[in-house]
């Protein structure tokens, strides 16, 4: 008796399947169910905190520069939520326009950093020998260089202002995102797919993009959140010095800074604006935090 090892016309003709990739709603789902509690707790309060910041002008119940000396230091009531400061200006409208100055120019210097420190970060990576060394140099001469030096030298030269703050704190912002995007991406190349597309003639471009970057995005966008929780500390400390948006302007470190006198007998000027920093602060933080563990679960760390 002879066994076929052909198919038989049945089989032939059934037609092969092909694994089907998982649909936009199971990566999504997939997605949230992997993230560490951190990461819920950080996003939810980051977006709210978000959402009163771009509705502040048509839920901001006065004029957060109007002044009425009358009115100075009422306290908390029906009318004034949160009371006024020393000058009559109403506290919770000058906390909702205060807080769009802070996060603004901490999310600013933050993507400017990780767009420009990824780029060189990949570039010396890849290129290694000399300039791998003199970009790595740069790096660590910048990265020992304070902000708040920085941010006195240039105020010193062009004055207080927007732009100014930001450059005082992108030109040594990027530094610590390049030396990550250098490490990650030496740990990328030593990978055996990437040694296949250089043998296949594949062009850097190419490997950047489709192997590179998507291998060292979540990395980095861990520590884009850490990074933007130090942001926000950082200008709130420059402009509680005097450095950052200039008075009648709302901003809660300004905010801090002019509370200071009254501190003792109107408590909710100085709790308000230190609160809110500090939830802003903690809520990018927990997000980074919660990347991060992914990022190592992932990495098999």
């Amino acid at each position: 008796m002879t066994i076929s090892h052909f198919p038989s016309a049945s089989a032939a003709a059934m037609p092969m399947t092909t694994p089907k990739r998982p649909s936009n709603l199971a990566r999504f789902t997939d997605f949230i169910r992997r993230r560490h509690w951190t990461f819920y707790a950080g996003s939810a309060i980051f977006l709210v905190i978000i959402l009163l910041l771009v509705i502040a002008p048509w839920i901001s119940p006065y004029d957060p520069a109007k002044q009425s000396l009358r009115l100075r230091l009422n306290a908390p009531s029906a009318a004034y939520w949160l009371g006024t400061d020393h000058l009559g200006r109403d506290v919770l409208s000058r906390l909702l326009i205060g807080g769009r100055f802070t996060v603004t120019i901490a999310a600013i210097t933050v993507i400017l950093s990780v767009v420009i420190g990824t780029f060189i970060g990949i570039i010396s990576g890849r290129s290694r020998g000399i300039l791998d060394e003199v970009l790595m140099r740069i790096v660590d001469l910048l990265i020992a260089i304070p902000d708040v030096v920085i941010a006195i030298f240039l105020v010193a030269i062009f004055g207080p202002g927007y732009g100014t703050l930001i450059a005082s704190l992108t030109i040594v912002g990027w530094t610590p995102f390049a030396r990550l995007a250098r490490g990650l991406t030496l740990s990328v190349n030593s990978r055996e797919y990437i040694r296949a597309a250089e043998v296949l003639g594949c062009t850097r471009r190419f490997i950047i993009f489709r192997h590179i970057i998507p291998n060292t995005i979540w990395p980095i966008a861990a520590v884009a959140f850490l990074r933007f929780g130090h942001k926000l500390i950082t200008v709130g400390g420059l402009s509680f010095l005097g450095l950052g948006v200039q008075p009648p302007a709302a901003d809660w470190a300004l905010m801090l800074a002019d509370a200071q006198a009254y501190a003792e007998r109107m408590p909710v000027l100085v709790i308000a604006p230190g609160l809110a920093i500090f939830l802003a602060a903690l809520s990018v933080t927990w997000i980074g935090h919660g990347l991060n563990l992914e990022t190592k679960k992932t990495n098999g760390h």
